[in-house]
């Protein structure tokens, strides 16, 4: 227990009884949640949740909780929850349902599968998710298993361009995943002997206090900050953190490859690499040495927008950190050098021998190895069911299993033009899409009313739901769940406290209908049994580290939290190679400057810059029509993507979506602060309220992701006024980069003026009513 707590009060067992309440330790993750794992003591009293705190004694959050998880309380009892299954009885977006039994349901669901299976077979039903979390194995477990089918995706979001190209080019590069360490892997914590304090973390491409994405809580930045970390922040806006850092990058939206090649340059040309490091443990330095050669700093300050002088400054002082450590985020993925600008991002990482080292970058599985993934149970199909996945054929990194998951592009496409084969039927679980994933929301619209049969588990109706849905099914939340937190490190219980109607988990729901559908891979009888399963399925494809898990979930459950112990330098001890040998996961056994794999297929073996598809360099006509860089996605305290727009407490914080302007470029509009403005280029527009922002470049702005209305009419044409401020009207799809990864979500061109009574309009009905802008993708 850390020092200071009160015993009496914050206890270490996992439940206790507190005057009238129970008090249970737990992890709250979702639903609703992000993509942490805080720890929490929930109170409930009668069989209802009454109030819910952060767990001092949880290593990871140390007591800490976003305003989100405070606000917990209204977002559970919320009236507009959904309360029990719903059949369609109208027309499509018409919102009118019946209610159901769960057994009505789920013989809906068989029949309309068999019907496919035996018609069109089985690679004609889509499993889709959003962000995963809690069921990151769960949605493609029922997909691969259950509907027998090749085909889980990703919410028809374009390019996987969220951590997967991250994800497989760690991969391809190392063998595994890292992460920024600040001792969360640790027992003890920043009291660990063996942990050393970041000298200098470079932030690239995200803002961690407000996202806390990848299973990384921005607070340990803070901590670490106030330890002596010195920071490195590559954004196009002035964060809190940026504005506390010696060197802040103002890069240029979607130009992220080209300014790591030129900080691989400085680092190169000027001998600041960690040679012992690199000799011994990198593979293709000389080849990258004259890449990079390619990309000097004063011809990158001409594309990135960032001066020379910054970029080496920063070269410099990131290379002389002894540690350095790097933490990344979206706006790797999100342009169509995801793939070369993560591969860019991980050399410079291993040039500065950060790897696996305190307070670098850890060398990460799961704890215990267990099934974490869009995988999950993928196994089971054949290799002739597998090459049916759409977007298999994309590229070879798809053909060779660097993705899991099924090819958002290529799910689009399949279903508008029936080829390689129709789609029958999507289950969409946890996603919104045409509200947030789904780039050219529009687009996805139409093609959701088109697929025959849809399935839609989620916690309240969506504008998905209303639009496309034959059967909405309700979803308990993260306190109505028995479940386990396995994303990365460590292991931690979800423990079900109460009961909301007739509201069931999603493992719950899968597991029930899986048994309907194919019991003998659904073989346990109970949600808690096949989470046992989970935490030991290690033992399916056991690995050199870490160990498989033995134990039950009612033993994690008690005991809350579980890992084993943690190693540093795993590539000196022979536990990254399942053949014992010291050395990475990968061809050679080093870390791949020069990927060989990629060689192999034909793809470029070292790190490139490629400039967005649109913009002021690639297209300079186009770009005086739409002379503004337009930037997506960036995070909000209050919600986490389309969710919590229904909450009071949330929207009173933050009523409306909000566009960020450099005021000069507002002036030259008539645009002032609080203005109602247009956000249009050839795609389509959106509408939000401008927030004028001194620390933009002029050239930028800068716009909020994931708005709907819940207090509008959910019946089309109102269809909860999903489009009016979407800002993926204006992205693309089927712009990805050549492996297949990356899209412009964050990399885009615009133009922007004020809302009038005379130009105003409901977008939402321009594209339920209207069939959309027109617009034809070239």
């Amino acid at each position: 227990m850390p020092e200071g707590i009160n015993k009496d009060i914050y206890k270490d067992e996992w439940q206790w009884q507190e005057g009238e309440y129970t008090v249970t330790r737990t992890a709250q993750w979702t639903g609703p949640g992000c993509h942490d794992s805080c720890g929490v003591l929930f109170y409930t009293k009668d069989g209802k949740l009454e109030k819910i705190e952060g767990d001092p004694n949880a290593p990871y959050n140390q007591g800490r909780l976003c305003m989100r998880c405070l606000n917990m309380i209204e977002t559970v009892y919320h009236p507009d929850r959904l309360k029990w299954p719903l059949k369609r009885v109208g027309k499509r977006g018409e919102n009118k349902w019946e209610r159901i039994t769960w057994d009505e349901a789920y013989d809906m669901i068989v029949e309309n599968v068999r019907k496919f299976q035996k018609e069109n077979g089985p690679e004609s039903i889509v499993g889709l998710e959003g962000t995963g979390r809690n069921i990151v194995w769960i949605t493609p477990y029922l997909t691969y298993c259950g509907f027998g089918s090749p085909n889980f995706g990703l919410g028809f979001l374009s390019g996987d361009s969220c951590y997967l190209p991250r994800v497989s080019t760690t991969f391809a590069t190392c063998g595994d995943f890292n992460v920024v360490d600040c001792s969360q892997n640790l027992p003890d914590r920043y009291a660990d002997p063996e942990w050393k304090v970041p000298e200098v973390i470079m932030i690239w491409g995200n803002n961690p206090l407000v996202s806390n994405g990848d299973n990384f809580l921005g607070h340990w930045i803070v901590d670490v900050m106030k330890m002596g970390t010195k920071l490195i922040v590559v954004d196009p806006q002035l964060t809190w953190l940026a504005a506390r850092a010696d060197h802040w990058l103002q890069i240029r939206p979607g130009t992220d490859a080209a300014l790591a090649l030129a900080m691989i340059n400085v680092i190169i040309s000027e001998g600041l690499y960690d040679k012992k490091f690199v000799e011994e443990w990198t593979y293709g330095f000389d080849e990258l040495a004259e890449r990079a050669k390619q990309y000097p700093p004063d011809k990158v300050a001409e594309i990135s927008w960032v001066p020379k002088e910054q970029i080496i400054e920063a070269a410099r002082f990131f290379a002389k950190a002894n540690p350095g450590a790097l933490q990344w985020g979206l706006a790797v993925d999100q342009s169509v050098s995801g793939i070369p600008c993560a591969h860019a991002l991980t050399c410079i990482n291993a040039l500065c021998g950060n790897l696996d080292v305190p307070g670098g970058n850890m060398m990460v599985r799961c704890a215990y190895n267990v099934a974490d993934s869009y995988g999950a149970g993928k196994w089971n199909l054949s290799e002739e069911m597998n090459r049916k996945q759409l977007g298999f054929d994309i590229s070879p990194m798809h053909q060779n299993h660097f993705s899991a998951s099924a090819h958002g592009d290529s799910i689009l496409r399949a279903i508008e033009t029936d080829r390689p084969y129709p789609v029958k039927m999507l289950w969409m679980q946890t996603t919104n899409p045409i509200a947030n994933m789904g780039a050219e929301a529009p687009r996805i619209y139409k093609a959701l009313k088109k697929v025959e049969f849809n399935v839609v588990v989620d916690l309240f109706m969506t504008p998905t739901a209303v639009a496309c849905a034959d059967l909405v099914l309700p979803a308990g939340m993260s306190c109505e769940r028995n479940s386990v937190r396995a994303w990365w490190w460590p292991l931690k219980s979800i423990s079900k406290v109460t009961q909301y109607e007739e509201c069931k988990s999603d493992e719950q729901i899968v597991l029930e209908l899986g048994k309907r559908l194919n019991p003998e891979l659904f073989p346990w009888e109970t949600d808690v049994d096949m989470m046992t399963w989970f935490i030991q399925s290690g033992k399916l494809f056991p690995v050199a580290w870490p160990p498989q898990a033995e134990f039950t979930f009612d033993d994690l459950k008690k005991n809350v939290i579980s890992a084993p112990k943690w190693e540093y330098k795993k590539y000196e001890k022979g536990l990254l190679r399942n053949d014992g040998e010291p050395g990475f996961n990968t061809p050679t056994g080093k870390v791949e400057l020069f990927v060989t794999v990629f060689d192999g297929w034909g793809q470029d073996p070292l790190p490139y810059y490629e400039e967005p598809h649109e913009s002021p360099v690639t297209t300079p006509e186009l770009f005086k029509q739409y002379p503004l860089v337009l930037t997506t996605g960036q995070r909000q305290w209050e919600y986490f993507h389309s969710e919590q727009r229904q909450m009071p407490t949330m929207r009173e914080f933050k009523p409306d979506p909000i566009v960020e302007i450099h005021p000069e470029t507002a002036a030259a509009q008539g645009i002032q602060e609080g203005d109602w403005v247009w956000i249009e280029n050839m795609r389509g527009k959106c509408k939000q309220k401008a927030k004028l922002s001194h620390t933009l470049n002029p050239k930028v702005i800068r716009a909020e992701h994931g708005w709907w209305f819940p207090e509008k009419a959910g019946a089309e044409p109102s269809l909860f006024g999903v489009f009016d401020s979407n800002i993926n009207n204006l992205i693309p799809m089927m712009q990805h980069g050549p492996s297949g990864y990356g899209s412009p979500y964050k990399a885009q061109i615009c133009k922007i003026y004020k809302v009038t009574l005379e130009n105003d309009q409901s977008v939402t009905e321009t594209v339920t009513k209207m069939g959309g802008f027109g617009y034809v993708e070239k």
